[in-house]
């Protein structure tokens, strides 16, 4: 099984709680900070306060409020680059991004590439690279989740499985930033899928102990997302065998797999 990366505490990248289950990414470097999803403004400003940062950007992956609620109010108490999707509606956004766009600021040591990840929702978009000195990160905002991915609000099955497949294809050891504390629930759900997979009951052990110390599950790692989570294994043959035996019928494509997960886990209590 990959190795989780070390919890963040107080580094360069770190989850800020926000809401019952989300986490605002801060990206620190000296007295500057950018953040990804300050879906409410009050953690960000406690955090700047409590550390002395200027929050130079803001960085959206989609248009859900829980994601871009707290622009406005952190606009309101400093200037800051608002970078986002090119094709959803947000709050405010100053720089329009879609596939082949860079988000680059050296003052955070940041440097982004951006990938459309429709699936979630119409628009969304991921941002990897690297940021504060820490190299690979992925900050993939509701499109794939610790042990899980996101609902289908928008997109079809096909798009959420391309938008993934994007991911998959990235170094073993990205750091993958979701912007949810769903991990339990999602592994708990994925050892039903594939109850034989030791890797999946380890990490599910390490997952419940991080909770019970009141630390987040992430980030995750890509390697650990391609040995643990159902949504990027439906070319495994045990993966496929469970999503068609739950669906009651014969899945002829890994598209099909996915769908039939995204149902069972939909409806999976």
């Amino acid at each position: 099984m990959q190795a989780m990366p070390a919890y963040p505490g107080d580094g360069a990248v770190l989850p800020l709680p926000a809401f019952s289950d989300n986490y605002i990414w801060a990206i620190v470097r000296g007295d500057k900070a950018a953040v990804v999803d300050p879906g409410e403004a009050g953690p960000v400003l406690d955090f700047l306060a409590r550390r002395g940062l200027q929050l130079r950007a803001i960085l959206l992956t989609h248009h859900h409020g829980d994601h871009v609620g707290g622009v406005l109010e952190l606009l309101r108490q400093g200037p800051a680059t608002v970078y986002g999707p090119a094709h959803e509606q947000l709050p405010h956004c100053d720089v329009r991004l879609a596939e082949g766009d860079r988000v680059a600021l050296p003052e955070l040591d940041l440097d982004l590439a951006v990938l459309d990840v429709p699936g979630h929702t119409a628009g969304h978009i991921a941002y990897h690279g690297r940021a504060a000195g820490q190299s690979p990160l992925l900050f993939c905002g509701d499109t794939l989740f610790a042990g899980g991915c996101g609902r289908l609000f928008e997109g079809t099955p096909e798009q959420m499985h391309a938008s993934l497949e994007k991911f998959a294809a990235l170094p073993a050891d990205t750091q993958v930033c979701c912007a949810h504390e769903y991990t339990l629930a999602n592994l708990r759900w994925a050892t039903a899928v594939e109850p034989a997979n030791r890797a999946l009951q380890q990490w599910y052990q390490q997952a419940r102990q991080l909770r019970e110390q009141g630390r987040p599950t992430l980030p995750s790692t890509l390697g650990l997302e391609r040995d643990t989570n159902p949504f990027l294994r439906t070319r495994q043959a045990a993966v496929a065998a469970a999503a068609a035996s739950h669906s009651g019928g014969a899945l002829a494509t890994p598209v099909a797999v996915f769908a039939a997960l995204r149902e069972w886990k939909n409806n999976f209590k």
